[in-house]
């Protein structure tokens, strides 16, 4: 009887370990999401992939070309600064994984896209049931490093993962290319004693690539109805930037907001309040150390009050708090911030960058 009993454990912590083994915490790049395993030999014709699986790890339809990053046929150059390879999405083409994911948590995918011929190249990319597309005619660093972010909420333990060429164009394999695409599993978010603003300090946020970051693009809450930054709305016509201490000047922890589209950008939160109540709001700004220059200021704003914080950047990572005491006029209160100038990189104009957001902070006021 025992050694049955015995054996029957064992088989239970199998087959639960064999069943957790099939949904990890998700944190990383998807199956050959560098794209760094080709086709061989015989399933490519120059640079297009021939047949539906001869990319590994993808399913493929329509035109779908395997290219290097350098110069290229007809006076092209491909920028994939995060590797060797990407995979250039012909008209109307895609391609897609499935990924085993957790019922009812959020994920987001982070991927680098840029486009290779029109201005108004499209790209749709589309997880459990939900869909967003992205316009990629706006280049925000020069360099090709644009990395984007795009959150879903998971309804089955398998989800299909798909970027598409939406097919504005002609030229049948003109589209962008993707050169990385990583996933990660988001957090719940919890509140830190006294402060009534969730996730203000940026902890939880998408994937961050470790070898090579510009950033990543938040999209407009146009486009995702699902924040890649859990508790913050991107609510404004431009993508606010997520930026890491690895790559950047970050005030306070390991990650912050850059504010890259002037009055185009703003992030905004909806916090709990007591109507007649007094709060101080509390945020850091300054600059990423990336050679942003010039006189920056963030304006925020908390129930009838607002506040607007200077900064002369030197593009060398300086901070300072601005606080801004508000009275409660209902049981919410909406956060908002934006930048209030454009701004570019001293030495390269073509790279949009703004002033940096960390350390948000709201405190209710105790009466003496």
């Amino acid at each position: 009887m025992g050694s049955l009993l015995l054996l029957c454990i064992i088989s239970f912590s199998t087959i639960s370990y064999s069943l957790g083994a099939t949904t990890p915490f998700l944190d990383g790049f998807l199956a050959n999401g560098n794209f760094e395993q080709g086709p061989s030999s015989t399933k490519i014709k120059n640079t297009v992939i021939l047949g539906k699986y001869s990319l590994p790890k993808w399913e493929i339809s329509g035109i779908v070309e395997y290219v290097h990053g350098g110069p290229q046929p007809g006076g092209f150059y491909f920028a994939i600064p995060r590797g060797a390879h990407a995979a250039r999405l012909g008209n109307e083409a895609s391609i897609s994984q499935n990924v085993d994911v957790k019922p009812g948590k959020v994920y987001s995918l982070t991927f680098a896209a840029t486009r290779t011929c029109a201005q108004d190249e499209v790209l749709r990319v589309s997880a459990s049931g939900q869909s967003s597309d992205l316009p990629i005619q706006t280049l925000y660093s020069s360099d090709g490093g644009d990395t984007y972010a795009f959150a879903f909420k998971a309804t089955s333990s398998q989800i299909k993962v798909t970027f598409h060429n939406t097919g504005v164009q002609e030229d049948p394999t003109c589209g962008p290319l993707l050169d990385a695409i990583a996933i990660k599993e988001m957090l719940p978010l919890t509140y830190t004693k006294g402060n009534l603003v969730k996730n203000g300090d940026f902890e939880n946020g998408p994937h961050v690539f470790k070898n090579y970051s510009t950033g990543v693009l938040l999209l407009p809450k146009i486009h995702d109805i699902v924040s890649p930054l859990p508790g913050w709305i991107v609510e404004s016509l431009k993508p606010a930037k997520y930026i890491d201490s690895k790559h950047f000047m970050v005030p306070h922890g390991l990650a912050a907001i850059e504010l890259v589209g002037g009055r185009e950008t703003a992030i905004a939160q909806i916090i709990r309040t007591v109507p007649n109540k007094s709060y101080v709001l509390s945020f850091t700004i300054g600059d990423a150390g990336n050679n942003c220059h010039g006189s920056m200021m963030v304006e925020a704003f908390a129930g009838n009050e607002t506040v607007k914080a200077k900064h002369e950047s030197k593009g060398k990572g300086d901070l300072k708090i601005a606080t801004l005491k508000f009275i409660a006029t209902s049981i919410r209160t909406r956060l908002t911030f934006y930048s209030a100038f454009y701004h570019n990189k001293h030495n390269d104009y073509g790279h949009f960058c703004g002033p940096v957001l960390d350390d948000v902070k709201v405190l209710s006021v105790r009466k003496k």
